[in-house]
């Protein structure tokens, strides 16, 4: 016979076992993203300074200077 809190239809469950798996997945998604956004951030990092060092090798704009005159007294 069946008491008031178990009935003779319920199913006792146990404990899930893949909880553990479950973290361990999500960490290891968690590392190679890190990782991925690493390579990504040192890439564009290793990039800019490139086009920041080939740009002071060679000006784009030769004649780029502050002249003396005041362009609105040109007239």
């Amino acid at each position: 016979m069946a008491n008031d809190l178990e009935s003779s239809t319920s199913v006792s469950e146990q404990p899930a076992a893949s909880g553990s798996s479950s973290w361990l997945k999500v960490g290891a998604i968690a590392a190679a993203s890190a990782l991925a956004g690493g390579l990504a951030a040192a890439w564009f990092y290793r990039k800019t300074l490139t086009q920041l060092q080939q740009a002071e090798g060679s000006p784009t704009d030769s004649d780029f200077r502050i002249s003396g005159t005041d362009p609105e007294e040109d007239g």
